[in-house]
């Protein structure tokens, strides 16, 4: 409870949600001390795969016995999910401790909630100066309060599509300025360059980086993978090949983003052992990310079916969501909740041959679109209906034998979910 009244005071310090900028961010840090110049850290930035990215880092990293403090946003259940300390989440009491302190340094003065957020992290992993730090950018790169370290081990540029487009003009909102304004202003280090959904994207962020003096790393290029047998598939980049077990998450995407957490770790040569990656990517904690839900009151209600919880919230991932179903023999049902802001026809466009699709309300999102607006969207979709809640909603699918179950469209409807699971 008194970390929740901190967090409502902390949300009211600013009129606005995002307001871009680094003046208020860079003014706090320099009453702190400047932590983040403390650090050190590896940016995670793009549209797609960055918290699955971090996940393999993290797991690879803490087998190898590399101690990490970890920055993501935004949370799924719990805002402590935001400060991993020395491989592990702040409890409430230090939570709320950490925020008081920063809260009295910052006086009152206008700031964000996602900046003052961002000032406590800093401030706090700056006590664990050996640590490595994954700091996860947010909305954009350009002008996120998480830009302003002055220098990193290294840059992950993860895939790039078009999304948040209501913070662009309209004349502006294309693939070419999301890519400037995500990768104009990496730091000189080393910049490893995920898989892109088109050569066009990957080119346009070489031109955008040409003059960067960061060592490049970029898929398909310096690092790959290839699908094995048996359980293994195989990654290779200049320091040779290695045959990696399949890893514990669902879905292509996700060697795409363990391939590049492993070419990050290898470049960096942070003493990390080909066995420590091997174990690492079969231990991989993942929420929300085509997460396989094997209990919870929820998952009672579908008995033996599989049930599966998906943030997609975009077009890419909606793509790759849908590369994942697409290989599986079996009729497909979803439950679909989603922002008022994002392209939803684009979203749904991806799913082919569903068995049915249910649209619901987000709860406790003001800035969602109702279930009811998102089924007149898509009414010429077979199957298609309205239910007010998750619960209603699972209740009122026929599901039989064998049939999956899919609840996408947000992570703020994962995050219920869970809640309610």
């Amino acid at each position: 409870m008194k970390l929740q009244k901190i967090v409502n005071r902390l949300q009211k310090l600013h009129p606005k949600e995002i307001d871009l900028s680094l003046d208020r961010i860079k003014n706090l840090c320099k009453k702190l001390g400047n932590p983040q110049d403390k650090i050190k850290a590896i940016s995670i930035v793009g549209t797609n795969g960055k918290q699955s990215t971090i996940n393999a880092l993290f797991s690879i990293l803490k087998e190898s016995k590399i101690k990490c403090n970890v920055y993501t946003s935004p949370h799924i259940q719990r805002i402590n999910e935001r400060f991993i300390f020395n491989n592990k989440e702040l409890e409430d009491e230090k939570l709320s401790h950490l925020f008081e302190e920063v809260e009295k340094i910052n006086d009152n003065q206008q700031i964000t909630f996602f900046e003052i957020l961002t000032a406590c992290y800093f401030f706090k992993a700056a006590q664990y100066p050996n640590n490595i730090n994954l700091i996860e950018a947010g909305l954009f790169h350009q002008f996120d309060a998480t830009n302003i370290l002055k220098n990193n081990l290294a840059s992950i540029v993860c895939s790039i599509s078009k999304d948040h487009l209501d913070w662009l003009p309209k004349d502006q909102q294309t693939i070419e300025k999301i890519v400037f304004e995500k990768t104009s202003s990496l730091l000189n280090s080393n910049i490893i360059v995920s898989k892109q959904n088109s050569m066009d994207t990957t080119d346009c962020i070489k031109k955008v980086i040409l003059k960067n003096s960061s060592k490049k790393l970029y898929f398909n290029e310096d690092f790959s993978y290839s699908n094995g047998e048996n359980g293994f598939f195989y990654y290779e980049d200049k320091f040779g090949g290695l045959k990696l077990p399949l890893p514990n998450i669902l879905g292509q995407f996700q060697l795409e983003n363990i391939s590049t957490a492993v070419a990050t770790l290898r470049q960096l040569d942070l003493n990390v052992k080909d066995d420590d990656i091997k174990n690492g990517i079969t231990k991989i904690k993942s929420v929300a990310r085509l997460q396989e839900i094997k209990s919870g009151k929820l998952k009672e209600l579908v008995k033996n079916n599989r049930l599966l919880l998906d943030g997609s919230h975009n077009e890419d991932g909606s793509r790759v969501l849908n590369e994942y179903l697409q290989t599986l023999d079996c009729k497909k049902h979803v439950i679909l909740g989603m922002m008022a802001n994002k392209d939803h026809e684009k979203y749904i466009s991806y799913f082919k041959d569903i068995a049915s699709l249910t649209t619901i309300d987000i709860p406790n999102q003001p800035n969602s679109i109702s279930g009811e607006k998102l089924k007149e969207k898509f009414k010429n979709i077979p199957n298609v209906q309205y239910k007010k809640s998750i619960k209603e909603a699972i209740k009122s699918i026929p599901l039989e034998e064998d049939d999956l179950l899919i609840i996408t469209g947000s992570l703020y409807l994962s995050g219920e979910f869970l809640n309610l699971n």
